[in-house]
């Protein structure tokens, strides 16, 4: 069979596609490798959606999912290895248990947050380890954090909590901050925010919940009390195995623009895995709809040859 539309990735941008390509008549397959749902999934609570005051990201994700079935969709579970493009159009998604066609691929594959690799950090994501001031700094009002990195990301997050939270703690591997230095200033004139630089975590500390982490310091060890840690370390692209499709920028992401157009017609990139400002679920949400409706055009004008 081939499908109208194959979407690689089931983040909010990914199953937006999905909706997209079925309320306009499309058939699509949604190909996902871990979970239904995509990061948001971690997030105990969600409060930046429109119309929406307060859902957890899973129950968000379920919603989506479930809307996805009933308008038609198919969803498998299955890691995409490649894309392959055929004399007559259509494209071949190469998974690592088959192959399926389609007229037309949205990528949707996403960035995975980049983890400190430390012991029980799993445990703990969601219970007090998070990515995204935006997304969970209200929990943390009254509240001590710490945000470990040394970046504009990390000082952005950090002034960001800074303006709610208690206490910041920043946690710097390095013996300096990396970020811009007007972002470093304005860190340092807040009386609430502590850095600590030279210094690594190797481990946490807490129950069910997380309680704190244990830092390796140039004196030694030392443990520090926290009720949320924010990791704001960079981000990994999943577009590795696209690139003989897609253009990637200097950091791995599609290099498309808000259309979501790549160098190969038929093929669009959408959500975190393409170069953007914003990384939010509206903005995941709305380039999901932006290059469904462009696959749809597309596979349209390939019906018309």
């Amino acid at each position: 069979m081939t499908y109208d539309i194959i979407i690689v990735g089931a983040g909010p941008a990914g199953l937006t596609a999905a909706i997209y390509a079925c309320r306009a008549g499309k058939s699509a397959l949604v190909l996902e490798k871990a979970a239904f749902g995509g990061q948001i999934t971690f997030s105990p609570k969600v409060e930046n959606i429109p119309g929406t005051a307060t859902i957890s990201g899973n129950d968000f994700a379920a919603a989506l999912v479930d809307q996805v079935i009933a308008l038609g969709a198919e969803l498998e579970p299955a890691e995409v290895t490649g894309v392959k493009l055929c004399p007559d159009g259509t494209k071949t998604v190469v998974c690592e248990d088959g192959e399926y066609s389609a007229k037309a691929v949205v990528i949707a594959s996403g960035a995975k947050h980049r983890t400190l690799g430390v012991d029980g950090e799993e445990k703990y994501i969601g219970r007090g380890i998070s990515f995204c001031a935006v997304c969970d700094g209200a929990f943390y009002k009254d509240r001590t954090v710490g945000v470990v990195g040394g970046g504009n990301s990390a000082m952005q997050e950090a002034l960001l909590l800074a303006e709610t939270s208690k206490k910041v703690i920043m946690i710097q591997n390095l013996d300096f901050l990396t970020g811009e230095k007007s972002l470093e200033n304005e860190i340092k004139s807040r009386p609430n925010i502590e850095i600590i630089l030279g210094s690594t975590v190797k481990g946490f500390t807490g129950g069910d919940e997380l309680g704190g982490v244990v830092l390796s310091t140039p004196d030694g060890e030392r443990e520090i009390a926290l009720d949320g840690l924010f990791v704001a370390i960079g981000l990994v692209p999943q577009n590795g195995v696209f690139e003989d499709v897609m253009a990637l920028d200097g950091q791995g992401y599609a290099d498309s623009g808000e259309d979501c157009l790549t160098r190969t017609p038929g093929i669009f990139a959408a959500g975190d895995c393409r170069r953007k400002k914003v990384r939010q679920v509206t903005t995941a949400c709305s380039d999901g709809a932006a290059a469904a409706l462009a696959a749809c055009e597309y596979c349209d004008r390939m019906g018309k040859n």
